[in-house]
């Protein structure tokens, strides 16, 4: 199992961009945490019908990770079938500012047609060039 970048070394970067990004390296991470933003708390199958391209497995490496990280708690319920709960610790609700500007970014330049995603500049804003 492959182990996500701020892993492989024995330190976080001293960038901060760069550490926060550690937090959420991953292709389902961003996507775990909007869903749980928006719902509140959510069982594993419930968070796998919000991402119908996620497999089960990776789904669950994602999740581990989170809750590695204490961005999001797991809680098990000793019932027949098992039932698993998922929600947001405190300090991944501290992420919502940061999960809402890629949302808003992403409905302002993304551009999703004919199977392909592409980027793509608003109407009426030109492109500044920094000096």
């Amino acid at each position: 199992m492959s182990k996500p970048r701020a892993k492989l070394t024995g330190n976080f970067p001293g960038c901060p961009v760069e550490s926060t990004l550690n937090f959420l390296d991953g292709k389902w991470k961003g996507v775990i945490l909007y869903h749980l933003l928006q719902e509140g708390t959510l069982r594993f199958n419930e968070l796998r019908r919000r991402i119908p391209s996620v497999t089960q497995r990776m789904l669950t490496k994602q999740l581990r990770e989170l809750e590695e990280a204490e961005l999001l708690e797991r809680t098990v319920f000793p019932v027949v079938p098992p039932r698993v709960d998922y929600k947001l610790t405190p300090l991944g609700l501290s992420l919502e500012p940061v999960v809402d500007a890629l949302r808003v970014w992403g409905k302002e330049h993304v551009v999703c047609e004919n199977g392909r995603k592409y980027v793509v500049m608003p109407e009426g804003k030109a492109a500044s060039k920094a000096a």
